[in-house]
């Protein structure tokens, strides 16, 4: 893996963080993206002082001028990419939140960052991967998305990781031919400012299955949904 270059998106803390420490201890060239400049120049900072092949680059997922300016960094400085990682996410229902009670805009706030920005992402890279003939998606789902479990409570989040896996099977079946794989992932629940402190796994955990999907081999899975390295329902 080492030479390959990948971009991590919502990676100046917790999964994301970690996700670029993995990577980048295989020799793999990371662009640690985030939209807090302060933040990600101090997460790239100390990963760099560690000795890994990290760099910083400002992103807000959701500003199109912002993808369309680290695609043409990524493709003048390094010819492309050749991972991505779509790890940015948020969740905004309200603790306790039922669907009948929700409020529309929450949906559309999430959707904007948990669905239609993986989809931006995706559509940016795909061109550079395929002239390399390589590339790896990974999109952090959950399994609040699952429909074989799905239930009650934070339904904007939900249906959010529902449609992301949805658009990782869509983009899988268009790229199945050409050494693209695009794989999505659970990571359990982690503690992270997300999970928050009395989840029982640690981000190291939550990051293993992402880097995983993110240096298959050639022949390895598309079109998939993996928690702990192994495939469960969508």
């Amino acid at each position: 893996m080492k030479g390959k270059i990948a971009v991590v998106t919502g990676a100046n803390r917790g999964i994301g963080l970690e996700i670029c420490r993995q990577l980048a201890r295989q020799g793999i060239h990371v662009i640690l993206t985030t939209r807090d400049a302060a933040k990600g120049s101090a997460a790239c900072d100390n990963l760099v002082a560690q000795g890994l092949p990290v760099e910083f680059h400002q992103l807000d997922v959701t500003d199109a001028s912002g993808i369309k300016n680290l695609t043409v960094f990524s493709q003048e400085k390094f010819g492309g990419v050749d991972i991505l990682v779509n790890n940015a996410g948020i969740m905004l229902d309200p603790r306790g939140s039922r669907l009948l009670d929700s409020d529309l805009q929450t949906y559309r706030d999430t959707f904007e960052t948990n669905v239609l920005a993986p989809l931006a992402l995706t559509k940016a890279v795909l061109p550079m991967m395929k002239k390399r003939k390589y590339g790896r998606i990974v999109n952090m789902s959950s399994g609040q998305g699952q429909l074989s479990e799905m239930g009650s409570g934070t339904p904007a989040y939900r249906v959010s990781k529902t449609a992301l896996n949805a658009i990782t099977r869509i983009t899988a079946a268009e790229t199945r031919s050409i050494n693209i794989l695009v794989n999505s992932m659970c990571p359990g629940w982690v503690k992270t400012d997300m999970g928050g402190p009395n989840a029982p796994r640690t981000v190291e955990q939550g990051a293993d299955t992402a880097v995983w999907l993110a240096t298959l081999p050639d022949d390895g899975p598309t079109g998939g949904f993996f928690r702990d390295r192994k495939p469960i329902p969508w």
